[in-house]
């Protein structure tokens, strides 16, 4: 009789866990479906939180590997001149060493007073800016990460532009030194390299011509 009565106990306490756990889930059903009706009654939105923006807003960026200061140099200077200050223009522009490496041109002789010679770099300078200004804005932080994207320059010169990671300005695979310089409403990139035409390119290196 003992035996009976402690088997029958046990299987009433398993019971009573079994039941016990039934009602805690149906409990927790209960609360959920609940939760559920009121989220969709009260038809609101939950707030996804968003990445913070990268810190890519610079005024002055330098990437070269020696400490070059961001100045446009006397060039860069009459380029700037040239483009109306009150209108949205993007210019990318040679870098001081770029008009001496690659254009030849030097500040002490090629500005100099004498009329044939000024007006010679006047036209060159001319060229440059119809190759390296588009008639928009294009800040850094607006170009997109590694995408190129197509700009036309007031040539009609397609340009590739995109901003690498660290925020560099990259336009048909020349890297910028510095971005985002504020002249009026003009902002300028300044470039280590100078953007041209094939014809122009032949044109003002004639050793390059097929002999």
């Amino acid at each position: 009789m003992k035996r009976g009565g402690s088997s029958v106990c046990s299987r009433d306490k398993g019971r009573g866990r079994e039941s016990g756990l039934v009602l805690l889930l149906l409990l927790l059903l209960s609360l959920s479906l609940v939760g559920l009706q009121l989220l969709l009654s009260s038809n609101q939105i939950l707030p996804i939180p968003l990445p913070l923006p990268l810190p890519f807003s610079f005024h002055q960026r330098h990437t070269s590997s020696n400490n070059i200061s961001c100045h446009l140099g006397a060039f860069g200077d009459k380029m700037v001149s040239m483009l109306p200050p009150d209108l949205p223009f993007t210019l990318f522009l040679p870098s001081p060493s770029s008009f001496q490496k690659i254009l030849r041109l030097d500040p002490a002789t090629s500005l100099a007073s004498d009329t044939a010679t000024l007006n010679n770099t006047l036209a060159i300078l001319s060229r440059l800016l119809a190759f390296s200004a588009v008639p928009q804005l294009l800040p850094a932080r607006g170009l997109p990460v590694r995408m190129p994207i197509s700009v036309d320059a007031v040539s009609g010169l397609k340009l590739l532009a995109w901003r690498d990671l660290d925020g560099t300005v990259v336009v048909n695979g020349i890297r910028s030194e510095c971005v985002n310089i504020r002249k009026g409403e003009l902002i300028v990139h300044v470039i280590a390299g100078v953007l041209m035409d094939p014809e122009f390119e032949q044109s003002f290196f004639p050793d390059y011509e097929d002999t």
